[in-house]
């Protein structure tokens, strides 16, 4: 089922990257975050210091469309709303749009590209996230010529203390001026807002592959009994082999299951910088 490894011997550091929040994906996982404030275009000099003065924000839901100042926006829940456009699927299209069926949600979650997917699956596997939306809301404002400009970031996230995020998938290295400068401004009307903003491109293959795996047991018909669970946590109570220790309470194709919806939930701990294996290091999350 897995390839084998070498033991592994315990250490502070196994523990420390066993976190699994968002941006200890995307920064430990060999991302580099976009400069955007060295953006020399006249968008991001005009919006300087200007606070939420001179934008609009669009949204959709259930009772259709609505627009407001961004200084009003605060108090939308755009997790609950629906993506203001749609995704177009048609012959011979270059990106893979889909739908992602999110845990966090219960729902599916849309995706226009691969790289848009595995960021939806880093946010749904980040516990303290409590929503998620594609295609969340339009941005509106006006360059120094009075032209209208509007952008749609990829994904609005909502975290359990109330937080909003506001993310951007491109490979960085197809960021070019024109998006930069957009991204660049987004950036501004999140700080003035007082949401984050991340333009996030490839993340570590290691760490998406592990993350990959887990996804396929995120959802609950995976959740064992409670019973079993707690034997689960009791055997990984300190560091152990992911099947060796499975296997002490059964069949390792029965058990290994709901380890990896375990491991999904954040109940259970692994090193997701290295390939998960029958030997990886498997631990009881120290908040349970």
């Amino acid at each position: 089922m897995f390839g084998r490894a070498p033991s592994q011997g315990l250490s502070r550091k196994c523990f420390d990257v066993g976190r699994r929040d968002y941006d200890t994906f995307i920064l430990m996982g060999g991302f580099v975050p976009l400069d955007l404030a060295d953006s020399n275009s006249f968008w991001t000099v005009a919006y300087m210091g200007m606070g939420t003065e001179g934008f609009e924000v669009g949204w959709r839901d259930a009772h259709g469309e609505h627009r407001c100042p961004l200084a009003e926006a605060a108090v939308v829940e755009f997790e609950a709303g629906l993506p203001v456009r749609g995704f177009p699927s048609y012959r011979g299209q270059r990106n893979f749009p889909g739908l992602y069926w999110s845990a966090t949600t219960g729902g599916h979650v849309g995706f226009e590209s691969w790289l848009e997917r595995d960021h939806a699956m880093l946010l749904d596997f980040t516990p303290e996230v409590t929503g998620l939306l594609s295609q969340p809301l339009w941005l509106f404002w006006q360059n120094d010529k009075g032209r209208a400009i509007s952008h749609a970031p990829d994904y609005f996230a909502r975290f359990d203390d109330g937080r909003g995020l506001l993310v951007d998938c491109r490979p960085l290295d197809r960021v070019d001026e024109r998006s930069a400068a957009k991204f660049a401004v987004t950036q501004l009307a999140c700080e003035a807002a007082g949401w984050g903003y991340r333009v996030v491109g490839m993340v570590d293959p290691v760490r998406m592959a592990n993350v990959r795996w887990l996804a396929g047991y995120r959802h609950p018909r995976h959740a064992t009994t409670a019973g079993m669970a707690e034997r689960l946590m009791a055997v990984f109570s300190a560091p152990s082999p992911l099947v060796g220790q499975a296997s002490l309470l059964g069949d390792p194709i029965a058990v290994l299951p709901a380890v990896f919806h375990l491991l999904w939930a954040g109940r259970l701990r692994a090193d997701l910088a290295k390939p998960l294996t029958d030997t990886t290091l498997v631990w009881r999350a120290e908040a349970w």
